[in-house]
């Protein structure tokens, strides 16, 4: 039996290649995500301590020194907050950008996987019907050798 050879595999093992990139890409960028939003977990840890500091420098002696230095970090903690909120929102659009691509790269691999099938389905075809043919010739020749001898 001929063997199957599909003449667009190379184009199917560079999908292959695309798919598995994209999958890392993907992969990267969810853990980029996942860093951005645990510093700003972290950051809004450290503004509800500061947050407690002020109320405990409230209700002790007032010290109006340690109390400015105090709001002046609780204002830093929120311009920070507020610039990792952007970081996190860019890291959520890097990553459906890679979750999007990833989806393009595996549409195309399955469509070529796809042709590869129907095309094997052809070559299975024409070797079936190839095989029949020389089994009808063998037959005929049989039987006609038969009737002469």
């Amino acid at each position: 039996m001929a063997k199957f050879l599909y003449r667009m595999q190379n184009i199917l093992n560079i999908k292959y290649k695309l798919e598995t990139q994209a999958k890392t890409a993907f992969s990267v960028a969810a853990a980029a995500l996942r860093r951005e939003e645990e510093k700003l977990e972290e950051l809004r840890q450290r503004k509800r301590a500061y947050e407690i500091e002020a109320r405990e420098l409230a209700s002790g002696k007032l010290d109006f020194l340690e109390i400015r230095t105090n709001r002046t970090a609780i204002e830093n903690m929120k311009e920070l907050i507020r610039n990792q909120i952007l970081a996190v929102h860019v890291a959520e659009r890097n990553l459906e950008n890679a979750r999007k691509h990833l989806q393009e790269v595996m549409t195309e691999r399955k469509t070529h996987e796809i042709l590869k099938d129907k095309a094997f389905e052809e070559f299975k075809k024409e070797v079936e019907k190839e095989e029949s043919k020389a089994v009808d010739e063998l037959v005929s020749f049989t039987h006609n050798h038969a009737q002469e001898g």
